[in-house]
């Protein structure tokens, strides 16, 4: 008998994925407040990796809460600009800053999964993808913001590489679907080691 997974994100690209890697699995949207629990992490001083790593594990365990049988996977990304914490853009005027503060310069996506099993934490990873952003002209950013705040407003840095955002990198060192927020290799790799998927 196949033990039933959980998906614990209302994002449509992570299930996209696991749906496109063959894997059966189900979705519940965990309600947790995301911006509380990354303020008091920001406030107490925690790295960013720590941050991605408390949001996942939050939204794992919220719905493990719930729904007891099987395994949960919570996952959530955060964007690491030179030791901060970049949030979604709330306006395109923010969108518009966050890239000039960023243009010319690397920072960092982390992808951090928490897979819960019977109520406990049994295995997390982060993974992440080190950008380098080209140094584009002020009016190119507010045009690019213009093309594309319907798309781009729900992003952490105000950019989606799969699309026109990929024109602002010159550099991208890592694995490709952590910067679409899912270390899915290791998470496939894990599941698989573990029998729930076979082999």
């Amino acid at each position: 008998m196949s033990v039933p997974i959980i998906l614990a994100s209302g994002s449509e690209i992570r299930a996209q994925l696991l749906a496109r890697a063959g894997v059966d699995f189900s979705v519940e949207t965990p309600r947790v407040d995301e911006d509380a629990i990354k303020e008091a992490l920001v406030a107490e001083g925690a790295p960013p990796r720590d941050i991605a790593d408390a949001l996942a594990e939050a939204k794992a365990r919220k719905v493990a809460l719930t729904y007891g049988d099987g395994l949960v996977l919570g996952c959530d990304q955060v964007l690491d600009f030179e030791g901060s914490v970049l949030s979604k853009p709330e306006t395109p005027g923010v969108a518009i800053e966050q890239l000039k503060t960023m243009r010319g310069k690397r920072h960092m996506l982390l992808s951090a999964a928490v897979i819960y099993d019977d109520g406990k934490p049994v295995w997390r990873h982060i993974g992440q993808v080190r950008l380098l952003m080209r140094n584009m002209s002020d009016g190119w950013l507010s045009a690019y913001v213009d093309r594309n705040w319907q798309s781009i407003r729900h992003s952490v840095g105000a950019y989606k590489l799969e699309e026109e955002g990929v024109r602002l990198f010159s550099r991208i060192e890592g694995d490709h679907f952590n910067v679409l927020g899912m270390p899915l290799l290791e998470i496939l790799s894990y599941l698989t080691l573990r029998g729930t998927l076979s082999s």
